[in-house]
């Protein structure tokens, strides 16, 4: 039987079977490939049934992180767990099969020789064929594909086979699902249609998951926390609402903000600068410092009204425009975005306005 939903744009659709969560616990894990660490001291754990996000750019370990949860890596030093007990470490080693852990490529591999249907219940073997058929074709009807089950993967598009591929990883009904990159591949309306749909479905199996991605954009609307990541290591772990208001470096910062950036020194807990005044407690008199500014934070005024500055560059970006902005006192141009309705014309005298509580201020190494 099936059912439809205001949320779903798949059309008629049925209902993703729940599964029993797993808690999984990354502990202190190293990963060395010849002289070069992937992962160097990796400690994270995920609560069952949550969502967790590793962000980061290319090269900087996440998924070799998850190839090892898979079971595909193995960890040079540290220790894997599912439920408290260890699957990967000095003790010993489960094989990905004995897992239950579903993985999602970011190309899909879907096998083209094999129907739909079979495709998807390609890791069901352990059940009787009509079993794992019932099921194969459940998982189908779930993401709208069922009038498919008979077709092979060439007759559908990049989004209709990211869909087999996420029926496939559920299938199954893991405990716990890996997704690597699972969008990337998408154009932009697809993507954000793949994103709403299996965030639904995520929700519906309750398994824990863990996706790889280098979107901050989607980090922030797919995980329940985001861990962040940098050469083979975490540098912060938080929700989105904690990692964009409370940054610990400012590499974090520029993924989750458009920020311009004004180097300073403390003087009398405070930096001053052509902008305005900011506090700066923490930090050491004598310091140089790096000074974050949310783009969106920045107001024009009138030239009287705050300090002078002139329109160099804008550019329209739909209901927004990024102006490049000339200030007083600023070796460099100041980036601002504005509504578009209202931004001045290039070559325009204005005036510009910081708010001291959307200032990030950073250590002058970073």
């Amino acid at each position: 039987m099936t059912s439809t939903t205001a949320s779903s744009r798949w059309g008629e659709r049925g209902t993703a079977a729940a599964t029993i969560a797993a808690r999984v616990t990354f502990e202190n894990i190293t990963r060395q490939f010849s002289d070069t660490p992937a992962l160097n001291g990796v400690s994270l754990d995920v609560e069952p049934g949550k969502i967790l996000c590793l962000l980061g750019p290319s090269g900087c370990g996440k998924t070799t992180l998850l190839r090892i949860a898979a079971g595909i890596e193995k960890p040079t030093t540290g220790r894997m767990l599912l439920d408290g007990q260890e699957v990967a470490g000095p003790d010993r080693f489960v094989p990905p099969e004995e897992r239950n852990v579903g993985l999602m490529f970011q190309d899909f591999a879907l096998f083209p020789h094999l129907s739909i249907e079979d495709n998807v219940a390609f890791g069901l073997k352990s059940l009787p064929r009509s079993v794992a058929r019932e099921v194969a074709r459940a998982a189908l009807e779930r993401v709208g594909l069922i009038r498919y089950a008979g077709e092979f993967p060439h007759v559908l598009s990049g989004g209709e086979q990211q869909r087999v591929a996420l029926a496939r990883a559920i299938a199954p009904r893991p405990s716990v699902l890996l997704m690597d990159e699972p969008f990337s591949g998408l154009d932009a309306d697809l993507r954000s249609l793949m994103q709403e749909e299996t965030l639904a479905i995520l929700q519906e199996t309750r398994s824990t998951c863990i996706i790889v991605t280098h979107s901050p954009e989607e980090a922030m609307l797919l995980g329940d926390e985001i861990a962040v990541m940098r050469a083979g290591r975490v540098v912060q772990l938080g929700t989105a609402e904690e990692l964009y208001h409370e940054p610990k470096d400012l590499y974090v910062a520029r993924l989750f903000s458009d920020i311009d950036e004004i180097r300073g020194q403390v003087d009398d807990s405070a930096i001053h600068t052509s902008l305005g005044t900011f506090a700066a407690n923490g930090f050491d008199d004598g310091e140089e410092v790096i000074i974050g500014i949310r783009q969106r934070a920045i107001e024009l005024t009138s030239p009287e009204d705050g300090q002078h500055g002139r329109v160099l560059n804008l550019k329209f970006l739909g209901d927004a425009a990024q102006l490049e902005i000339a200030v007083e006192g600023l070796d460099l141009p100041l980036r601002a975005r504005v509504p578009e309705a209202v931004a001045p014309a290039v070559g325009t005298e204005v005036g510009v306005v910081v708010n001291p509580n959307s200032v990030l201020i950073f250590h002058g190494e970073d």
